[in-house]
């Protein structure tokens, strides 16, 4: 009876055990991070010239540093025979010594597709130099690519059940080794155990239990602390950014320090370089309806210290972006929210332009055109077939004069023939993309010295300067000197939802903000 008690009393342990032992493993199982890059649209996405030749790229990002990117490039010239590609730094040692280019596949059902993966070994700007080769020669374009890691690879649920199953079974026997060699360490062969090196036996499992429970709760709180210090110093996180609105109706905004940037001066640097002209680009949107829009450029006032004569704004709660360049070409756009009272402002000027919209509803119509009160016209020249996340489409945009045909007097803006702002309805996805796709200029340009370092006219540019890249991406003038009244951007919806577009074109001084809502698959 008493043995049989003891065995009752053992099991029952046990159990206890088995619940502490998988509750402490699960908790120390690592979890995916949230991904914000560009804001939870981290793929790039690109569309320019190879030499002769018009391509189309997409690089998949690794969630992971290093990992794999999955590049895919598509060719206008059915002539093109090979495209070669190799991932190398934007600046730095890294930028003069490629490794050996990798042989894109070409794909067996579509010749004009070609793909294949890369390994990006450490966080930073890097670019993909892409050369194509075809019936015109070779020709070559560097794409920026920033890397970074978004998060922790989720351990699989076989293997946590193995180590949980394992830390089980460690945790039982060393219970009952203990407890055994108390019981019957002292008795001779053949002899049952005293009722008294029972109990002491029982104290003695008791004992180990305990220890081993204080053990486990150690051990995880010890790999929580240390997984939080290198989540923090791998792991990339976009900076704070602190708004205050003050009485004269400026709003002050401030880059706060971080700390995956200053850990990293070599691959990513911290210093401000401008991107169309400015250092940075901040975007107001009102929720939850995403009624008003205001696309503005705060001037530096000191370091990381920016200042903003804000237009009137109607009262309401803002969600704000603030898109910056680094140094070395890595991009950060910065979120926050601020609730402001009407704000009597003062009046748009220079690049700065806003637009009014309808509340956006949670169920997206097919809204295809808008009709300015200038009477010009905005067109989105949409196919039937539906919109489906992570996959490259390309938008097209047409502006109509007030006689419905295409506008004439289209002109740059921002040194671009357009810009568009993508935001999903929850506000998780935000966008700032361009005609040659996500890349930002000022990386574009320092990717083209790179890829044309061996140029005197390369190396006589300033670091960042961005004219050569924008001059790149603009298109042939139309009649009269203007640009083409169609602007096309390349991107891929990051995950269904409803998303509101906001297209900016220029034309005769006036800068156009189209709005058009899609469902994504």
């Amino acid at each position: 009876m008493k043995m049989s008690m003891h065995r009752l009393s053992l099991r029952r342990s046990a159990k206890f055990l088995v619940m502490v032992s998988v509750l402490s493993i699960v908790g120390s199982l690592p979890l995916a991070a949230p991904c914000w890059a560009h804001v939870g649209s981290p793929d790039v996405y690109f569309q320019g010239q190879a030499g002769p030749y018009p391509i189309t790229v997409t690089v998949r990002t690794p969630g992971v540093i290093p990992g794999i990117a999955v590049i895919e490039v598509r060719v206008a010239d059915p002539g093109v025979q090979q495209i070669h590609a190799v991932p190398l730094y934007i600046l730095g040692p890294g930028s003069k010594y490629p490794p050996v280019p990798d042989l894109l596949t070409r794909s067996k059902d579509d010749p004009q597709f070609f793909s294949g993966n890369m390994w990006l070994m450490s966080t930073g700007s890097w670019q993909i130099q892409i050369t194509a080769d075809g019936p015109q020669g070779n020709g070559a374009t560097s794409v920026p690519v920033p890397a970074a890691a978004r998060g922790t690879l989720p351990m699989s649920k076989a293997l946590a059940a193995l180590l949980v199953a394992l830390m089980i079974l460690i945790v039982v026997a060393l219970i009952c080794i203990f407890g055994a060699a108390r019981r019957e360490g002292s008795v001779e062969p053949g002899q049952p155990p005293s009722p008294q090196n029972v109990r002491r036996a029982r104290m003695v499992m008791a004992i180990t239990a305990a220890v081993l429970v204080l053990a486990l709760a150690g051990g995880n709180f010890w790999w929580d602390q240390t997984a939080s210090a290198r989540s923090r110093r791998m792991i990339y996180a976009a900076p704070a950014l602190q708004l205050s609105l003050q009485p004269d109706s400026t709003l002050q905004l401030h880059i706060g320090d971080n700390k995956w940037h200053s850990s990293r001066p070599d691959a990513v640097n911290t210093e401000l370089i401008p991107d169309h002209g400015y250092l940075m680009h901040l975007f107001l949107i009102r929720t939850p309806g995403m009624d008003r829009f205001y696309h503005l450029h705060p001037r530096q006032v000191a370091g990381f210290d920016f200042v903003d004569d804000l237009p009137p704004l109607p009262a309401g709660h803002y969600q704000v972006f603030a898109d910056i360049v680094r140094s070395s070409g890595f991009p950060d756009t910065m979120v926050s929210e601020i609730d402001l009272p009407h704000v009597s402002g003062k009046p748009l000027a220079g690049d700065d332009s806003e637009t009014v919209a309808p509340p956006l509803s949670n169920t997206a119509g097919k809204s295809s055109s808008e009709t300015f009160p200038d009477g010009y016209r905005m067109v989105w020249e949409r196919d039937r077939s539906p919109l489906v996340a992570n996959r490259l489409v390309l938008l097209r945009y047409r502006l109509e004069g007030p006689d419905g045909k295409p506008a004439a007097d289209v002109e740059p803006f921002l040194g671009m023939a357009g810009h568009m702002e993508i935001v999903r309805s929850d506000r998780s996805v935000f966008a700032h993309i361009h005609p040659d796709g996500t890349v930002s200029m000022a990386a574009l340009s320092l990717a083209d010295q790179s890829l044309n370092s061996g140029k005197a006219a390369a190396a006589a540019r300033p670091a960042g300067d961005s004219s050569v890249a924008m001059s790149m991406a603009m298109p042939t003038s139309g009649a009269g000197g203007s640009l083409p009244a169609t602007v096309t951007f390349p991107y891929g919806f990051p995950k269904p939802g409803v998303y509101r577009l906001f297209v900016q074109m220029k034309h005769s001084g006036h800068i156009t903000t189209g709005v058009f809502d899609c469902d994504v698959q």
